[in-house]
Protein backbone atom coordinates (compact mmCIF):
# COMPACT_ATOMS: atom_id res chain seq x y z
CA UNK A 1 0.00 0.00 0.00
CA UNK A 2 1.32 3.24 -0.90
CA UNK A 3 2.26 6.02 1.93
CA UNK A 4 -0.41 8.24 0.12
CA UNK A 5 -3.32 5.12 0.40
CA UNK A 6 -2.03 4.78 3.81
CA UNK A 7 -2.99 8.41 5.04
CA UNK A 8 -6.27 8.08 3.18
CA UNK A 9 -7.16 4.98 5.14
CA UNK A 10 -6.36 7.23 8.60
CA UNK A 11 -8.36 9.80 7.09
CA UNK A 12 -11.41 7.77 6.49
CA UNK A 13 -11.22 5.65 9.86
CA UNK A 14 -10.71 9.38 11.42
CA UNK A 15 -14.01 10.00 9.85
CA UNK A 16 -16.17 6.95 10.49
CA UNK A 17 -14.86 7.57 14.24
CA UNK A 18 -15.90 11.10 14.26
CA UNK A 19 -19.50 9.77 12.40
CA UNK A 20 -20.25 7.29 14.82
CA UNK A 21 -19.72 9.87 17.69
CA UNK A 22 -22.14 12.38 16.30
CA UNK A 23 -24.45 9.99 15.75
CA UNK A 24 -24.08 8.47 19.23
CA UNK A 25 -24.11 11.86 21.02
CA UNK A 26 -24.05 14.49 18.85
CA UNK A 27 -21.02 16.77 19.02
CA UNK A 28 -21.20 20.70 19.51
CA UNK A 29 -19.35 23.31 17.55
CA UNK A 30 -17.47 24.19 20.63
CA UNK A 31 -16.58 20.12 20.96
CA UNK A 32 -15.56 20.30 17.59
CA UNK A 33 -13.69 23.81 17.25
CA UNK A 34 -12.29 23.80 21.07
CA UNK A 35 -12.51 21.37 22.63
CA UNK A 36 -11.38 20.45 26.46
CA UNK A 37 -8.10 19.07 27.07
CA UNK A 38 -8.25 14.88 26.32
CA UNK A 39 -11.16 14.99 24.86
CA UNK A 40 -12.50 12.80 22.35
CA UNK A 41 -11.87 15.37 19.38
CA UNK A 42 -9.09 16.89 21.36
CA UNK A 43 -6.60 17.43 18.25
CA UNK A 44 -8.75 15.89 15.85
CA UNK A 45 -9.05 18.77 13.44
CA UNK A 46 -5.45 19.46 13.45
CA UNK A 47 -4.13 16.13 12.48
CA UNK A 48 -6.92 15.46 9.84
CA UNK A 49 -5.61 18.70 8.53
CA UNK A 50 -2.23 17.64 8.63
CA UNK A 51 -2.77 14.44 6.76
CA UNK A 52 -5.10 16.31 4.44
CA UNK A 53 -2.28 18.72 3.16
CA UNK A 54 0.32 15.73 2.93
CA UNK A 55 -2.44 13.68 0.55
CA UNK A 56 -2.73 17.31 -1.24
CA UNK A 57 1.18 17.65 -1.53
CA UNK A 58 1.32 14.11 -2.43
CA UNK A 59 -1.01 14.32 -5.24
CA UNK A 60 0.67 17.89 -6.09
CA UNK A 61 4.35 15.85 -6.48
CA UNK A 62 2.44 13.11 -8.62
CA UNK A 63 1.58 15.48 -11.20
CA UNK A 64 4.00 17.45 -11.21
CA UNK A 65 2.05 20.66 -10.14
CA UNK A 66 2.11 23.22 -7.89
CA UNK A 67 -0.44 24.42 -5.06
Amino acid sequence: MSEKAKLIKEMLEMQKKFMELEHKQGVSQEEYFVPASGAVLDGYRQKYAELAMKVVDMAHADKGSHR
